[in-house]
């Protein structure tokens, strides 16, 4: 098994972009705007994540089943 960093830049990048957009938005004074791109960026990247995880434990389970 590999290690991919791609992942991990994805994860940085998506926050930067986040973090941005909100700081503009809740300065422009929409404070719903700001939260709501923080909620969509939050629950992409848990979606993100539990994917991997799912490819993990896949992986683990052919492992020590030998399947």
């Amino acid at each position: 098994m590999e290690f991919n960093p791609n992942i991990i830049f994805h994860v940085a990048g998506i926050g930067i972009i986040t973090a941005f957009l909100h700081t503009i938005f809740k300065q422009m004074g929409k404070e719903d705007f700001a939260h709501w791109v923080t909620l969509i960026a939050f629950i992409y990247i848990l979606f993100l994540v539990i994917t991997k995880l799912q490819d993990l434990f896949t992986k683990i389970k052919g492992v020590f089943l030998f399947q």
